[in-house]
C-alpha cells in the first residue's frame, strides 16, 4: 500500500496550561451558594492535551484518560471535557459525536482547575474539528456556563475574575515569575473547602472581595519579592482545617529559600514563589526531601491559555 493511500483520521489537539491563584478574595455565601470572588489568576507552564477525534453517530463525548492519576478521571457525562462538547453541540445544533482523549499532567483535585482546562482544551477542540468558527466571546460564555475557572482556562496569561471569578479582565505582566508546585498524597474537594470557608467565618462580617493594588501593581512591574508580600488565599486557612498537614509543606518550602508559600486556590497543591530557576530546583528537591508531599513541579508564568498545537483535518 502506497503511502498516499493511507487514509489519516482528523484531528485536533489542545494544549492548555493550570492555574495558580496569585490572589484569592472570598466573599459570604450569596443565596443560589455561590461566593462573590476577587480572583487574581495566573496561568503556569503546567499543561494536559485534549485530543478530538470524530467519533461513531449518536455515541455522544466518549472520554479517555492516560497520565498521572488518570485514574482518579471520570470519563462519564461529568467531565468537565464532556459537558463542553455537549454545550458547544447544542449552541449550533449538531451532534456531539466525538471523542475525546485527555493527557493529563495538571495535577487532579489539587486546585490548579485541571477538570476546568480540560473542559476549555475540549471546547476549542471541538469548534476546530468541527469547523464551527465561534466567536471568541461566545466561546468564553459556554465557559462561563461550565464553571468558574473555566473562562480563565481559555484565555490563560493573567486576569482579575470576579463575580463566581467567571467575568475575566485580562492583567497586564511585566516578566516571568518562577514557581515551585508540591503535589499532596491526597486531592481535596473544591466544594468541601468552601463549606468549611462558610463554616470558619460563620457569625462574623466576611468582607465585599477586592483584588489587592499591590498585587496588581507587582504582577504589572514583574517584581517577584513585591508580589512574594501581596500573595493571598482566603480560602488557605479552610485547606488547613481540612488538611493541617499542608502547614508542614508549607513550612519546608519557606525553610528553603521560597520567596512566598501558599495553597493553590482550595489546595491541597501547595505553590512556592521563588527568585530564579535555580532557586527553584533547590526548593523542589529540598520539598521532596521533606517527605511532605507526594513530588513537586517546577515551572514559570504566565503561561499562554488554550491552543491549538495539532490540526490535522480531511
Amino acid at each position: 500500500m502506497r503511502t498516499e493511500d493511507v487514509q489519516v483520521q482528523a484531528r485536533v489537539r489542545v494544549r492548555v496550561p493550570a492555574k495558580v491563584n496569585a490572589g484569592l478574595a472570598v466573599g459570604g455565601a450569596r443565596p443560589d451558594g455561590f461566593h462573590d470572588l476577587a480572583n487574581v489568576f495566573l496561568a503556569v507552564g503546567l499543561y494536559d492535551e485534549v485530543t478530538a477525534t470524530a467519533g461513531a453517530a449518536g455515541e455522544g463525548p466518549v472520554i479517555t484518560c492516560e497520565g498521572p492519576d488518570a485514574a482518579q478521571v471520570p470519563l462519564d457525562a461529568s467531565n468537565l471535557a464532556a459537558r463542553a462538547a455537549i454545550a458547544l453541540a447544542e449552541r449550533h445544533g449538531v451532534q456531539p459525536d466525538v471523542r475525546l482523549h485527555i493527557a493529563k499532567d495538571i495535577p487532579v483535585a489539587g486546585g490548579m482547575a485541571g477538570g476546568s482546562a480540560d473542559g476549555a482544551a475540549a471546547l476549542l477542540a471541538c469548534d476546530t474539528l468541527w469547523g464551527l468558527q465561534t466567536p471568541r466571546d461566545e466561546l468564553l460564555a459556554i465557559c462561563a456556563g461550565l464553571g468558574s475557572d473555566v473562562p480563565f482556562s481559555l484565555l490563560g496569561g493573567a486576569a482579575l475574575g470576579t463575580g463566581r471569578g467567571e467575568h475575566l479582565t485580562a492583567l497586564p505582566v511585566g516578566g516571568a515569575f518562577h514557581w515551585v508546585f508540591a503535589v499532596a498524597h491526597e486531592g481535596l474537594s473544591t466544594p468541601r473547602v468552601f463549606q468549611e470557608f462558610d463554616r470558619l467565618t460563620a457569625g462574623t462580617a466576611v468582607p465585599e472581595p477586592a483584588a489587592a493594588p499591590a498585587l496588581l501593581a507587582a504582577l504589572r512591574d514583574g517584581d517577584a519579592a513585591l508580589l512574594a508580600a501581596a500573595l493571598a488565599n482566603d480560602l488557605q486557612p479552610a485547606a488547613l482545617s481540612l488538611r493541617p498537614s499542608l502547614a508542614e509543606t508549607l513550612a519546608a518550602g519557606t525553610r528553603a529559600g521560597a520567596l512566598a508559600s501558599l495553597v493553590s486556590g482550595s489546595g491541597p497543591t501547595t505553590a512556592f514563589l521563588v527568585k530564579d530557576a535555580e532557586t527553584a530546583h533547590q526548593v523542589a528537591q529540598a520539598l521532596q526531601d521533606s517527605g511532605t508531599c507526594r513530588t513537586t513541579r517546577v515551572t514559570t508564568a504566565p503561561a499562554r491559555g488554550a491552543v491549538v498545537v495539532e490540526d490535522i483535518r480531511a
